[in-house]
């Protein structure tokens, strides 16, 4: 599985640019992104990226990326990141590794995003990976009561637990918030239940990204399939 994950971050990085601004993902997936690029760095490539997690700046640092911030430039030309889950639409799960704000942050901000995989994340329907949504500690409780009603306005249902560190203690995102994961099995409208969930107060962020990958890269046993959004 590793060596797929591989083959797709060495397929995506073939759409890097000498002197391209990007955005760099968090995951398994996107760590050989990253060190598949320190290697072109070394070779003379002039990019600079901005990491979505902590974890990422840590790696693209040792790794010899020149990084920034979206404080410092006013877009990306293009995002490289994984996915928990990826449907026909391209729409997305992810924040299985708990970066799901800043990676949309970063999505969002680019002018392209491209979706490495292996093919176990291809889906027909979103939701068979529990979907994180990130949350303020305070009023929990309530917020939770707003998530369940944003489920059942869009007709899904299921069992949301607070996120736990390997530790046992509740799992913190670099941004100091909470994450609720739900096991919905199956979410039909996808869109419907993103716009649900984004105006939720105690609702930093959710892991629906809807159109914001223009393209995945798949990586399977019978080679590396890129799809197209249309």
């Amino acid at each position: 599985m590793d060596a797929l994950k591989r083959q797709a971050a060495a397929r995506a990085l073939e759409h890097v640019q000498d002197g391209m601004k990007l955005g760099l993902g968090t995951g398994s997936t996107a760590k050989h992104f990253v060190e598949l690029l320190g290697e072109k760095v070394a070779k003379g490539m002039r990019v600079i990226g901005v990491p979505t997690s902590e974890a990422t700046r840590a790696q693209a640092q040792a790794c010899g990326v020149p990084l920034t911030t979206l404080d410092e430039i006013d877009h990306l030309d293009l995002t490289v990141d994984g996915a928990d889950e990826c449907d026909g639409a391209l729409n997305l799960i992810k924040g299985g590794g708990g970066a799901l704000l800043r990676e949309k942050i970063v999505a969002a901000a680019s002018d392209r995003m491209i979706v490495i995989a292996d093919d176990t994340k291809w889906v027909d329907v979103l939701g068979r990976f529990p979907l994180p949504v990130e949350v303020i500690p305070f009023g929990l409780a309530a917020t939770q009561r707003a998530i369940v009603s944003a489920f059942a306005q869009s007709g899904v249902s299921g069992q949301m637990e607070v996120r736990k560190a390997k530790d046992g203690h509740v799992f913190v995102t670099d941004g100091g918030h909470w994450i609720v994961d739900a096991h919905l099995g199956k979410i039909p409208d996808a869109p419907r239940l993103a716009g649900l969930l984004s105006v939720i107060p105690g609702v930093v962020e959710h892991g629906l990204f809807i159109g914001l990958a223009r393209t995945a890269v798949l990586a399977g046993a019978q080679g590396i399939r890129v799809v197209e959004r249309r």
